[in-house]
């Protein structure tokens, strides 16, 4: 008997037919590399194996639980989620994104505004100290070099001078910028570990890593 419910959050039954929204959706329920397809999603699916069919209900499942997941954190946290005016599309996800992300958390973001309300709301709270952004300087010498040594083919390993180098002073905001955003992704990964315990899924939407079910993999 199919279930009514994808799963139950705190109790609480998430319908099976946000699930179903999400996967009909165009370009809904991409499949396990949210980057990975060029086909329209109906011929897609229509020469897929059983067990491909499976794994993408997963995996949108997964995407459409962070998206409730994020919607009562916003909630509880008293965040105002803007409205979505036109949804974006789960195939224009970066591949770097998926890459540094995962492709349900990738895709979760894409789909949700509320996701991503969340997220800023994790990024601006984290305090990236004045030691951490020199420290990523001084490692990552190669990241700073000017165009003129660029051009010269200068590296940091084979005798870079002090002018090869662009000073820290003007490259300070970019690098706190970009440690505050890598800050704000671990605060979500840790929230949504957190919040996950809450859910207990129905039988066909099993996380895709899952042991438990012969369909299961490890990628995210």
């Amino acid at each position: 008997m199919t279930p009514e419910h994808a799963a139950l959050i705190d109790g609480e039954p998430l319908p099976r037919e946000r699930v179903d929204s999400f996967l009909e959706a165009p370009y809904g329920g991409a499949g396990n590399c949210a980057t990975s397809h060029d086909e329209p999603a109906p011929a897609r699916r229509r020469m897929e194996p059983p067990s491909v069919a499976r794994q993408r209900r997963r995996w949108a499942t997964q995407v459409v639980v962070t998206d409730e997941l994020a919607r009562r954190a916003c909630a509880d946290r008293g965040l105002k989620v803007p409205e979505e005016v036109s949804p974006v599309s789960v195939l224009a996800v970066a591949e770097t994104d998926v890459a540094d992300l995962g492709s349900i958390v990738a895709a979760a973001l894409a789909h949700s505004p509320a996701a991503r309300t969340l997220l800023a709301a994790l990024e601006s709270e984290q305090t990236v100290p004045e030691t951490a952004v020199r420290d990523y300087y001084d490692r990552n010498q190669d990241r700073f070099l000017t165009p003129e040594a660029l051009r010269r083919g200068v590296t940091p390993f084979d005798g870079a001078s002090p002018e090869d180098v662009r000073p820290y002073d003007e490259v300070r905001d970019q690098i706190t910028r970009e440690l505050r955003t890598a800050a704000g992704r671990q605060a979500f990964f840790g929230w949504l570990d957190q919040a996950r315990g809450a859910v207990t899924y129905s039988h066909g939407h099993e996380h895709p890593g899952d042991p438990s079910h012969p369909d299961h993999e490890h990628r995210h």
